[in-house]
């Protein structure tokens, strides 16, 4: 069968998983014992691409070409807040897209958001192909619950480009009550607190014992996360050191990212210790040129000082979202703690108290989502499996009516697939024509909502107003999809529209990207491969020269045995030559008659 595999693609980190054995399981990074790969990507001056771990060594020396949290820039539009705040704090350069969308400027190249999130995407998909032997070319991704259709577009569009056909987004926060329920056979009313690296979730969902999970209601805040946690602690550095010097490092990129990085390792480590110093030596020099270096200590105490409101947040969101459901807190059986930020004592307490019971520690916060994503992809494309997912809208879907007002047709939390229609009456006098405005929010004012897709349908019998009626219907179907109808009730007459949600690239941008995508991951793959050649020369060149001494006072007394042995050197000589030259099939002769000349040596050997 082909596989499909399920993947976590973070705001800090991200990994993937498959289903083995109808167990799931998150795989290493290639070289490396670590599950979780940074989502981070960094250029080098030589334009060379640099991918997780290694990129991350390097940000602080490299600042500017060096893109992390990126995920936060998907689908946004250039004019909004959260782009806005993005371009006063990110390092790296935030430009505006032919689309009023997103752009990263990088050494006089420009990506967006989706060719990034693609760059990770294709090291998860070679972590993956690694491990199964054979080319992976399905995925099923998680993104935020709260995600709106353009971000998952963008999401979807990363697959493109990463030359993965993403068969399902399913959200983030669903995926980990899948991975916790998975072949338990339980009875569960759960709870999934998703606190990430850039973004924030709350799910609940009910498990059923025969396989089936049923979100029950979902809400959420798409900037809000980790990373505003270590812009706290950051902000107060600076806010310190120009109280002290009169010096605002924030102008500084180099110094800038010392600090993010050792706020970050200072909020990690207050997880498990009550305070932490944070040393930044020679961090600027004076105008007088003295150096100056941050040498302060940060408390557990201070650190939930600065960031208590920012949890308050969270749970503001929570209790919102159990009286939309009808949900007492002491009703939930099970609470889930998802994303690295829950590590935080603080998050921990504040969820044990709001939930009057201490949640679940069985389930790793920064692996789980993987996991439920490659069960969902096990799930959609094997006959065997029983896991039937309902999921829910994460927004309201309605249309503009007169005054500029919104009117809902589908409610938040609605189980998809659905469809629901309501009456409206013409607001004018003699009108032929009705203009719909699809929109998704939770505003009661139209303009303060997402504008999806506009429509008209005309052709109305010209008459008082208040006389002509028009049916409007929303449909949603399992991926997601929305389809609006307008329907004149007089004459039957009937217009609609497909939203097609952007995530700000043309389809010929698209393709061109997936184009340089591909060629990247085949030459990323015929590098690897040279590298697996030159390394297996490399071990049979060792067990020659390791066999050669024996063999040459076994035979090197003949003439025969002479010309045998200097063939055998002319094809070491060879052989480090063809390491040098990286000649794919030249290299794979040279195996072969290495190989060859072992089993001669040992054939003589054992004869002896």
């Amino acid at each position: 069968m082909e596989p499909v595999i399920g993947i976590d693609l973070g705001t800090t980190n991200s990994c993937v998983a498959i289903v083995e054995d109808e167990r799931p399981i998150v795989l290493t990074g290639r070289g490396s014992q670590k599950k979780v790969l940074p989502s981070i990507v960094g250029f080098t001056e030589k334009g060379k691409r640099l991918v997780g771990l290694i990129a991350k060594r390097q940000s602080v020396t490299n600042a500017e070409n060096t893109i992390y949290a990126f995920k936060r820039l998907m689908g946004r539009k250039w004019d909004s807040p959260i782009v806005a705040s993005a371009r006063e704090s990110y390092p790296y350069r935030l430009i505006q897209g032919p689309h009023n969308d997103v752009r990263v400027k990088v050494r006089d190249v420009i990506y967006s958001p989706p060719e990034i999130s693609a760059i990770i995407l294709q090291e998860l998909r070679l972590i993956a192909e690694e491990y199964l032997g054979q080319q992976v070319q399905k995925a099923v991704v998680t993104v935020p619950a709260y995600f709106n259709d353009n971000q998952r577009q963008a999401t979807k569009d990363a697959g493109a480009i990463a030359g993965l056909d993403v068969i399902r987004i399913i959200n983030e926060p669903t995926a980990a009550a899948l991975a916790y329920g998975f072949g338990k056979k339980i009875d569960r009313l759960v709870s999934v607190y998703d606190l990430g690296g850039g973004t924030f979730d709350v799910s609940i969902l009910e498990i059923g014992a025969e396989g089936v999970f049923r979100v029950v209601a979902t809400a959420g805040d798409t900037f809000l996360g980790g990373e505003d946690f270590d812009n706290r602690v950051v902000n107060w550095i600076i806010t310190g050191f120009e109280k002290s010097h009169g010096i605002d490092l924030r102008s500084d990129r180099m110094a800038l990212q010392r600090i993010k990085d050792a706020a970050e390792n200072a909020k990690c480590e207050l997880s498990q210790t009550r305070k932490t110093e944070l040393n930044l030596p020679f961090i600027i020099t004076s105008p007088e040129g003295e150096p100056l270096h941050i040498q302060v200590e940060l408390t557990r105490e201070k650190f939930e000082e600065l960031t208590r409101d920012l949890v308050d947040r969270t749970v503001a969101i929570c209790e919102a979202t159990l009286e939309e459901a009808g949900i007492l807190p002491e009703d939930i059986q099970d609470a889930l703690l998802v994303g690295g930020m829950t590590r935080m004592p603080l998050v921990q307490a504040r969820v044990a108290e709001m939930f009057g019971r201490e949640p679940c520690k069985g389930v790793n916060p920064d692996e789980v989502v993987a996991l439920g994503a490659a069960i969902q992809a096990d799930a959609l494309t094997s006959e065997e499996s029983n896991v039937i997912l309902l999921d829910v809208t994460p927004h309201t879907l309605g249309i503009m009516v007169a005054g500029g007002f919104f009117e809902e047709i589908i409610p938040l939390n609605t189980t998809v697939p659905t469809a629901r229609s309501k009456i409206f009456t013409t607001v004018h006098d003699n009108q032929t024509a009705v203009k719909i405005l699809v929109l998704q929010g939770e505003s009661k004012k139209a303009e303060d909502n997402e504008l999806l897709g506009e429509f008209i349908l005309d052709g109305l019998r010209a008459a008082p107003r208040g006389e002509v009626e028009v049916e409007v219907t929303f449909e949603i179907n399992s991926d997601g999809i929305v389809s609006v109808s307008a329907k004149n009730l007089e004459t039957g007459l009937k217009q609609s529209i497909t939203v097609t949600a952007t995530s700000g690239l043309t389809q010929d941008e698209i393709g061109e990207m997936m184009r340089v995508g591909h060629e990247y991951l085949v030459e990323r793959r015929f590098t690897e491969k040279q590298e697996e050649k030159r390394q297996q020369i490399e071990r049979l060149l060792s067990q020659v020269n390791d066999l050669y001494p024996s063999v040459e006072e076994l035979i090197g007394g003949t003439d025969q045995g002479q010309a045998a042995l200097e063939k055998v050197r002319a094809a070491v000589e060879k052989a480090e030559a063809v390491i040098e030259q990286a000649n794919e099939q030249e290299m794979e002769r040279t195996i072969q008659v290495l190989e060859r000349t072992i089993g001669m040596f040992k054939n003589a050997l054992n004869k002896a």
